[in-house]
């Protein structure tokens, strides 16, 4: 009789595995839209830097690591805050996502961009450099610090 008891007090609500599926299917959706947006923040920060940056990453160049991994926070930080600050929707939160991640990616590369442009970073040279150059911790700096805002500015 104890067995039977304990049993009923753990009952599911109802409607539990269903919207347990939805759930899982929305997490797999927001994960395929924020590998696509972090697959188009990597090409649009290689593309608008000099050299070929996986190439450069692949054979350790330091400086291009540096640059290249807080590309991709920064990028990453973006698209979280556009997730979390999507619609209640499914369909419209994606759509929302996919949109200010687009528009945050966007802002952010051509942002840091003209603060290189403007300060005179030498981002080719760098990146390519065999040894590590302090100038690479700036432009990294750069990277987060206007994915911060970019992330802030959609919220």
């Amino acid at each position: 009789m104890s067995i039977l008891a304990a049993t009923s007090n753990v009952a599911l609500p109802e409607g539990y595995w269903g919207d347990l599926g939805e759930n899982i299917g929305a997490i797999a959706l927001y994960a395929v839209v924020g590998v696509v947006l972090m697959l188009i923040g990597f090409y649009a920060i290689d593309f608008t830097t000099p050299g070929k940056l996986s190439e450069l990453v692949r054979t350790g160049k330091p400086n291009a690591v540096i640059v290249t991994a807080s590309g991709m926070l920064s990028m990453a930080l973006i698209i979280v805050v556009a997730i979390l600050t999507s619609f209640g929707d499914l369909t419209a939160g994606l759509i929302g996502s996919l949109v200010f991640g687009l528009v945050g990616i966007v802002a952010q590369v051509l942002g840091v961009r003209l603060l290189e442009w403007i300060a005179r970073f030498d981002v080719g040279d760098t990146i390519e450099a065999e040894t590590f150059a302090p100038v690479s911790v700036v432009v990294a700096a750069v990277h987060l610090a206007l994915g911060g805002v970019v992330a802030v500015a959609i919220s």
